[in-house]
């Protein structure tokens, strides 16, 4: 019998815990929280405040005293002296230039000239001397004729004689008149060779502006070195300077604008200016403009004055130049980005503050843009609440949740 009882102990004390458990009620571990009602948003309360119109263009910084070398050949660069950014003085030699055959061409030029303006000069005189012997000529001519017909009227002389002394005349005249005209027609040729000999030798004195004779390219200006296109061992060409030499004391800003610009621009306006290969902003102000367009590219020239006490900038560098233009003071300006369009119609989507705050779709019409800002002109009002993140999920009407205002 004992062993019978403790074999039935297991299956009761299973019993025991079955009907103890069905009378008990888990506990959870945690309760789950509620989730928030309503989309998300960031909304800004809408202000006055001023738009102006932005135009951008791209534009060069650029030394206000800048001295460009050119030298009017191709030619092998010999030696380089310099490095662009230094300092050079006036009369350094910045670079040698291998310019034998062109030293040569332009001392041949210029004996060919000096010949031709030797040769005019001496054709010029011949024609001279033979004119004065004509002109006398004809003098004595005109006299004899008038002394003759003197003789006539008292009867010294026939009208054969006085027929004789006019034919002397004319024939005196007819030979200055060919002379005249010969003189002319080789004075001419003489004068059209001289001409083309001294192209050719402004021409290639262009070459020795800056240059010696023994082809030192000379600084004609003290400065720093802007830009050196000369490399020892390569060729420069008459297309690009040698050399640019800039005086870094004052810098200016230069920009080229369209024909739909310039009217909008006068001289004294303010720019937005950044060089952002030097890390600058600063305002510039126009000091110059075109009055008229570039032949080539149709663009207008704009100067811009750059602070004195700037540092940093170096001839070259990029800048980006905001103008701005058209200007609306005191007006509703919302973020351009809570704008949104759909079928041709601009609309912003504003917060009616209650128990639930909700999305009011609220078509708007549009002015200025500028600064990341655009006018409202109809629509809004100040201090309403604009939504200026979220907006691209919202519907008419849906219950929002502010996440963030500012």
């Amino acid at each position: 019998m004992k062993k019978k009882w403790i074999a039935l102990l297991p299956a009761a004390l299973t019993v025991f815990l079955l009907v103890s458990c069905a009378g008990t009620q888990l506990t959870p571990v945690a309760q789950t929280a509620e989730a928030p009602s309503g989309v998300a948003v960031r909304v800004r309360t809408i202000e006055r405040r001023d738009v102006s119109t932005e135009n951008r263009v791209s534009g060069t910084v650029t030394s206000d005293e800048e001295t460009s070398i050119y030298v009017a050949v191709t030619a092998k660069c010999t030696a380089v002296n310099f490095e662009a950014g230094d300092t050079v003085e006036k009369g350094d030699v910045i670079c040698t230039l291998d310019l034998g055959s062109t030293l040569a061409n332009y001392n041949a030029a210029r004996i060919s000239y000096d010949s031709a303006a030797a040769s005019y000069e001496q054709q010029k005189e011949v024609f001279d001397l033979q004119l004065a012997v004509f002109d006398k000529q004809i003098a004595l001519a005109e006299k004899n004729v008038s002394d003759t017909k003197q003789l006539f009227a008292i009867g010294a002389a026939s009208q054969l004689e006085i027929d004789q002394a006019e034919l002397q005349l004319e024939s005196a005249r007819l030979q200055r008149a060919s002379t005249v005209a010969q003189r002319d027609s080789t004075l001419s040729q003489l004068r059209a060779g001289m001409e083309s000999t001294r192209a050719n030798l402004e021409q290639l004195g262009l070459v020795m502006d800056d240059v010696d004779s023994r082809g030192n390219v000379i600084a004609p200006a003290s400065g720093t070195l802007a830009s050196l296109t000369a490399v020892e061992g390569s060729y420069i060409t008459a297309n690009y300077p040698v050399a640019v030499i800039s005086n870094a004391e004052q810098m200016k800003v230069t920009v080229y604008v369209s024909e739909a610009l310039i009217p909008k621009l006068a001289v004294g306006d303010a720019a937005h200016v950044s060089v952002s290969s030097a890390g600058a902003e600063f305002t510039g102000v126009i000091r110059s403009m075109d009055q008229t367009a570039n032949m080539q590219t149709k663009l207008y020239s704009v100067v811009l004055s750059v602070p004195p006490d700037l540092e940093g900038l170096v001839s070259g560098m990029f800048a980006d130049v905001t103008f701005f233009t058209e200007t609306s003071e005191g007006t509703i300006a919302v973020p351009s980005e809570a704008l949104l369009t759909a079928n041709g119609e601009q609309y912003v989507f504003v917060v009616e503050q209650g128990p639930q705050n909700t999305a009011v779709r609220t078509p708007v019409t549009t002015g200025l843009t500028g600064n990341g800002v655009t006018e409202v002109l109809t629509g809004l009002s100040e201090g309403q609440k604009l939504v200026v993140a979220g907006q691209q999920y919202l519907s008419d009407g849906d219950v929002v949740r502010i996440v963030g205002e500012g």
